[in-house]
């Protein structure tokens, strides 16, 4: 059976230059499965030329009306939602985002069977393709380029101006002796977390132990990346490990204070739960020991568990202060204000590289599906949507969708 893919033009603005599949990620899928054929519709945007995709046989054209899956990257605007089709694009639905209900309101009217990205996991729960190392790649780079910039101390270049994370690397390491003796900490051992850790160990900053970290004092940077039982402890003392955490977040307590009074830089890369304690408040942060002076949010969720994020930042401007008296936003220059990176999209600033990375978890596991009868179940548990009506797994999401 042979199945039509077209990668679509992103229409959202800001634009996003990220694709699913670059122009060598289709010719390789083609390799694969003869009886897959892939289209790409022209764009401006994208990082990727239509003539790169031309150059490897990629027909570029301008009505995707007659293909069967239609592969992008961020929400496509409901307009431009074509009825009766397969759509994988990051929807931001399953948390009930209120500024796309009419989009998941349009998906169910139009009958278009929708797959979401950030739902597609395996059989464990596990997501299976996602950007989040990017994010962490570029996040770590803009909180170093942000402390630079809070102290006057080295101006690093835009991370969108750079070409790959080897051109990151090699910048940070040109400034890497204009950086004091900081402590660095790291939340999260995932994809985000572990893509920050690869930028400060490429430019030879040294681990240390939680024990260290809070206790010592080094001649030297130093990191310590931590995961959530360092940050957390049950309200009745008892300690019964990570599983227990996840399964009753509500029985436990922030112990995250006892790092920020030691942190100088602070790299938020962990995923928050739902009822999961707030790493630190705004009056923690009111608190004389509380010793964060920039904060790197990859994260990113607002009014949420790092009480300095109080909105999204953007790629065109990156930084903002937060005042630690008044809980309101400042100059980050100011004396006593807290610089915060928070920018939502961090992966749009390294779209090569990204694009890749995603490419290639998305031949792993997706294509394949296609073409094995789902055997693992892939396509099932990502559908959402099909026949008008939410999947089972997704029924959650009724009242949401009744507005």
């Amino acid at each position: 059976m042979s199945i039509k893919f077209a990668i679509i033009k992103e229409r959202k603005n800001p634009p996003d230059k990220r694709v699913v599949l670059p122009p060598q990620a289709c010719k390789k899928a083609v390799e694969q499965f003869p009886e897959a054929e892939f289209v790409v519709e022209s764009s401006d945007i994208r990082i990727y030329k239509d003539k790169e995709y031309e150059e490897l046989g990629v027909s570029v054209v301008t009505d995707v009306q007659d293909c069967d899956v239609l592969l992008g990257v961020k929400e496509v605007p409901i307009e431009a939602l074509i009825p009766n089709k397969k759509y994988f694009f990051f929807s931001h639905t399953i948390k009930k985002q209120p500024y796309n209900r009419k989009l998941l309101q349009a998906v169910l009217d139009k009958n278009i069977e929708l797959y979401d990205h950030e739902v597609i996991k395996d059989s464990k729960g596990q997501r299976l393709v996602a950007f989040g190392r990017y994010a962490g790649i570029v996040g770590a780079y803009n909180g170093f380029r942000a402390w630079g910039l809070k102290f006057g101390s080295y101006n690093l270049p835009k991370a969108e101006n750079l070409h790959n994370q080897q051109e990151l690397i090699a910048e940070l390491c040109n400034i890497k002796n204009e950086i004091p003796n900081i402590k660095i900490l790291l939340t999260g051992k995932g994809r985000v977390g572990n893509g920050a850790k690869e930028m400060l160990d490429a430019m030879g900053i040294k681990k240390v132990s939680s024990r260290a970290f809070r206790s010592q004092s080094f001649s030297t940077p130093v990191y310590c990346q931590i995961d959530v039982m360092k940050y957390n402890k049950r309200k009745d003392g008892r300690k019964l490990g990570k599983k227990d955490f996840y399964q009753n977040p509500e029985a436990y307590k922030s112990n995250f204070m006892r790092f920020a009074k030691v942190t100088d830089f602070y790299i938020a890369g962990h995923f928050y739960g739902d009822k999961a304690p707030f790493l630190y408040t705004k009056m923690d942060v009111k608190h004389p020991s509380f010793s964060i002076k920039v904060v790197a949010d990859v994260s990113c969720d607002i009014d949420g568990p790092v009480a300095t994020t109080i909105r999204p930042s953007t790629i065109a401007n990156p930084i903002y202060g937060y005042d630690p008296k008044t809980g309101d936003e400042t100059d980050y220059t100011f004396e006593g204000a807290i610089a915060v990176m928070a920018v939502d999209n961090l992966p749009c600033e390294l779209p090569r590289d990204a694009s890749e990375g995603f490419a290639e978890m998305f031949l792993k596991h997706v294509i394949p599906a296609f073409f094995d009868n789902d055997k693992e179940g892939i396509l099932e548990r990502a559908c959402m949507t099909r026949h008008g009506k939410l999947t089972p797994a997704f029924s959650y999401l009724q009242d949401y969708v009744d507005g």
